[in-house]
């Protein structure tokens, strides 16, 4: 009996301590940031652009794979020749903005995300997926955006760590927007730190 309380007790203890972390991504690693405009440096310099900003901060050699106006499906056509191109360590995953914007159908968006997470994971790296804001008047208008849903959904199916609150973050805050859709420098800056701080979290930054 006193080992079966044990036994239990263990268990518990497991179950609290979580998922263990990520090992930590060394200098010199390649990680390919894949994403439209919000990746890309769109309105800012290449070297003002958060994957550059990432860069800096971790050692890494961060591969900028943003293309603006681009949709899931668009990103899920070019990953495969990013892949064998670059054979990176970690993949950053940001669309789904523009199938948000163009009103394409959720399930199309989140079957794409689904498909590029498990091709990053069959060629070997690692996936990190990042969620955008979904389009609304309300966050618009009282600086107060959020996450579309479906990213929880994609996440937890495909069992890939994901950073919610960084972009809708930063996306909420006028002072850090060069217009209604897209970060400035400053915006770029922060959402360096966010991503940096959330990967930290995960286990891959140090």
């Amino acid at each position: 009996m006193v080992r079966g309380v044990f036994a239990l007790l263990a268990l518990l203890f497991v179950a609290a301590c979580g998922k263990p972390k990520e090992a930590a991504l060394p200098p010199g690693a390649k990680v390919l940031a894949l994403g439209d405009s919000l990746t890309a440096a769109h309105g800012v310099t290449p070297e003002e652009a958060w994957p550059a900003l990432l860069g800096k901060r971790t050692g890494w050699v961060v591969i900028n794979a943003g293309v603006s106006g681009d949709t899931s499906a668009g990103a899920l056509q070019r990953l495969p020749a990013l892949l064998d191109e670059h054979a990176p360590t970690l993949v950053l995953v940001t669309l789904g903005g523009n199938d948000m914007l163009r009103r394409l159908p959720q399930g199309q968006t989140v079957s794409n995300l689904g498909q590029m997470l498990t091709l990053v994971k069959v060629r070997g790296s690692k996936a990190v997926l990042l969620a955008t804001p979904k389009p609304s008047i309300a966050g618009a208008v009282f600086n107060n955006l959020s996450a579309a849903d479906f990213y929880q959904q994609v996440a937890k199916e495909h069992q890939a760590p994901l950073i919610e609150d960084a972009l809708p973050e930063v996306l909420s805050n006028t002072d850090l927007k060069a217009d209604q859709l897209h970060p400035n420098v400053a915006g770029h800056a922060l959402l360096s730190k966010k991503i940096f701080e959330a990967l930290k979290a995960i286990g891959y930054a140090r």
